[in-house]
């Protein structure tokens, strides 16, 4: 939205007089520049003035250029019309009788923010006009009026139906996407996840940072949008940062910000992810993989809500709520001496844990059956159910990519499909045949001449460990939690063996 200043008394422009008639002129004072150029639909405008001369004067420019118009004589009238007709901006003087013009602009506003209002003032338009715009008008119009100003209005009211078109459907796109996590859309009815969204509902509305934490893939940033659109900064912005993806020497700029000259090619001024998130949210993910370097500058922002751009020496204030997520044990990390323990403790005010789906297995039929209605949406496909084999087959899967690994292969199945139901036949091998849970592993058969324990125990807990790397596509933090073992430990299983020769 532009910003408008206060107007500065408008410089009249007289046209040379002509004999036997009054020099009439039409004073306009511009509003900001055009956004856009959008060519607009037909469109409705109510005018309100007492004065019949000027309600048909305009009456007559506006349905000149295309405009549909409704008229009204009073402020109340005016309001009347408004609850029984569809109207695209409101035109209304000031001076009138009963419910003045800025009285309705101040009703009209609040019955409908988005609905544009100009007024049009009189003798003493500076001042009216300064109140005019603190009232809630769009801009204002000067009279007396004069033809020749046709093309100065038509532009004045495109450009107000324009930003309350845009202004309605920013509000109608914020409220799908408030409503697309709200907490009954995030999809399951476990008790593992109940616990999750309990906690949820009890810290939405607080400015408490929040660590989130959980495997790959089990919906921790639909956790933390949950957390801003249900809280008293969902009008503001909802700003994420993957602290994994972006390069360590680009990731300072890109939350603080840079000045000019601060580095080569820093160009200009470039504002960081934190001042664009003041008053509202910032998500870090994978906060488990910044820098140290970087650590402590975060928990300067957590401590103090300043920060300095790269290359400036003054410091930014802003209000922001921090969100962290990570896949990671950060415990452990801190035990390595990759995170630093008081930043932790500042990340970790109210920890979420989002439990693998693995853990809410009741969760899967129902999370299926919603995947298969967007796919089948999204690709035109006529794919509407899944056999009752199938859907046994992925409730028995583990799932190590979790949700994200289910919704890949609802898809993948949907587009490969060719009839209205997806059998067990349709399902990959990996999944259609899930391992049977570990049984007890066989007892070597000791020789009468002996066997070495070390030898035979070596043997297994290096098979063990390859197991659990392959089960985790070789993430060692999600293998040494099947192993129930530190990962620092696991590291140095894994390089004493030299098991990492042996990964694909």
């Amino acid at each position: 939205m532009t910003r408008r200043r206060c107007p500065r008394p408008s410089q009249e422009t007289e046209r040379p007089a002509v004999e036997g008639r009054a020099k009439p002129f039409y004073t306009f004072v511009f509003p900001p520049p055009q956004r856009g150029g959008i060519p607009l639909s037909r469109s409705t405008v109510l005018i309100v003035d007492d004065e019949e001369l000027y309600r048909n004067a305009l009456e007559r420019i506006l349905t000149r250029v295309g405009h549909d118009v409704v008229t009204a004589s009073n402020g109340m009238e005016a309001l009347s019309l408004l609850a029984s007709e569809r109207v695209d901006l409101v035109l209304a003087d000031v001076q009138m009788p009963g419910i003045d013009g800025l009285e309705l602009v101040r009703q009209v506003r609040a019955n409908d923010p988005d609905m544009p209002c100009i007024v049009i003032t009189g003798h003493g338009g500076a001042e009216q006009s300064v109140e005019a715009l603190g009232a809630g008008a769009f801009w204002y119009l000067e009279k007396p009026f004069e033809q020749s100003h046709l093309a100065v209005v038509r532009k004045l009211v495109d450009q107000a139906i324009e930003m309350g078109r845009l202004k309605s459907e920013n509000r109608i796109l914020h409220s799908q996407i408030s409503h697309r996590y709200q907490f009954e859309n995030i999809i399951g009815n476990s008790t593992a996840l109940n616990r999750v969204l309990d906690v949820v509902s009890k810290v939405a509305d607080s400015d408490s940072t929040v660590l989130i934490t959980g495997e790959s893939g089990t919906g921790k940033e639909l956790v933390a949008r949950a957390l801003h659109y249900n809280s008293r900064r969902a009008e503001r912005m909802f700003v994420t940062v993957n602290c994994g993806a972006i390069p360590e020497n680009l990731l300072e700029s890109e939350l603080f910000g840079h000045v000019k000259g601060a580095f080569t090619n820093a160009v200009g001024h470039r504002e960081g992810r934190f001042a664009a998130a003041d008053n509202g949210t910032i998500f870090l993910d994978e906060i488990g993989d910044m820098s140290p370097n970087l650590q402590v500058k975060l928990l300067r922002v957590l401590q103090d809500k300043t920060f300095e751009p790269v290359g400036s020496s003054k410091s930014v204030t802003v209000n922001v709520r921090v969100i962290a997520a990570t896949n990671q044990n950060l415990e452990e990390a801190i035990q390595d001496k990759r995170f630093r323990e008081d930043l932790f403790y500042r990340l970790n005010v109210i920890p979420i844990e989002v439990p693998p789906l693995r853990e809410r297995r009741e969760d899967i039929p129902l999370l299926a059956e919603h995947f298969l209605e967007v796919a089948g949406q999204e690709c035109g496909a006529r794919v509407d159910s899944l056999s009752r084999d199938a859907l046994r087959s992925l409730t028995e899967y583990t799932w190590p990519g979790n949700i994200r690994e289910l919704e890949n292969l609802i898809e993948r199945l949907v587009i490969l499909s060719s009839d209205g139901e997806i059998g067990l036949e349709d399902l990959p091998p990996s999944v259609r045949s899930p391992k049977s849970a570990p049984s007890q592993p066989t007892m070597p058969e000791l020789p009468p001449e002996g066997i070495s324990l070390k030898d035979v125990v070596d043997g297994f807990e290096s098979r063990v460990i390859t197991q659990a790397l392959e089960k985790t596509q070789w993430n060692k933090n999600r293998a040494a939690k099947l192993l129930g073992v530190n990962r620092t430990t696991l590291v140095e299983k894994i390089k004493k063996k030299g098991l990492d020769a042996d990964r694909p």
